[in-house]
């Protein structure tokens, strides 16, 4: 049964040993997400993580990642008992993922399901769909958590430099995500959003389709930042 979405921001920063000397002035974002991950687990017994990457699907729910590849060994599993498998390149959402369920659930376990950045708004949608019929259909409590960034082009010294339209977009993302209103995730322009570094675009789109003919009937836990010129958003929506 599908219990709830909550949606995080996937930077490397929230881990307080690759954020360094970022970790205090990123304490109130990673604060948020923990919170909203939290509040996730209350309504469930276990997770499926949604987020956009290149790599093939692996879905071993007991298997460990390490944030390596981002400057320190800090290990992370998708499950409570993990089964000795090491995925050295487990992708960043998946890793995200994994350290938030460690900090906020640490007897769930999580699934994950990728979708590449380039996949088309249709098929994001219908796989939110399909995948809510999936959730509904289970017995067990299951909760969906979105790994998403916003607009990676808000200032000069953002990744993707200054793009006059981001401000616009992130204001409209936001205004979404605190009224519940699928229509405007699951219309976002695929070229705007290519050109702004929205790459989590898809998994914004899942997100619109687990509640596709709904609004959500509560949004809680809202929280936005924008410290390096990058969009991140939290929430949780329950049906």
């Amino acid at each position: 049964m599908f219990t709830a979405a909550a949606f995080i921001p996937g930077p490397p920063l929230l881990v307080p040993e690759l954020a360094n000397e970022a970790a205090s002035e990123t304490a109130d974002l990673r604060r948020a997400v923990l919170d909203a991950a939290s509040a996730l687990a209350e309504t469930c017994d276990q997770w499926i993580a949604v987020g956009t990457d290149t790599s093939a699907l692996r879905n071993a729910s007991n298997e460990s990642g390490t944030f390596r590849g981002f400057g320190v060994d800090v290990m992370v599993s998708l499950g409570p008992e993990p089964d000795g498998s090491i995925d050295a390149d487990m992708p960043l959402p998946a890793l995200i993922a994994a350290w938030v369920r460690g900090q906020s659930a640490p007897a769930q376990r999580c699934e994950l399901e990728y979708l590449q950045p380039d996949t088309p708004a249709a098929s994001a949608l219908s796989r939110g769909e399909q995948l809510r019929r999936q959730l509904d259909a289970v017995p067990e409590r299951v909760g969906a958590l979105i790994v998403a960034d916003g607009a990676t082009t808000l200032t000069d010294r953002a990744p993707g430099a200054f793009d006059p339209r981001a401000e616009e977009f992130e204001r409209t993302l936001s205004e979404a995500l605190d009224s519940g209103e699928t229509g405007i995730l699951a219309t976002l322009d695929v070229q705007l959003c290519c050109e702004l570094g929205v790459t989590a675009r898809a998994a914004w789109q899942v997100l619109a389709s687990l509640f596709t003919g709904t609004k959500p009937g509560r949004v809680t836990h809202r929280f936005d930042s924008a410290p390096y010129g990058v969009g991140y958003h939290v929430g949780m929506w329950l049906p």
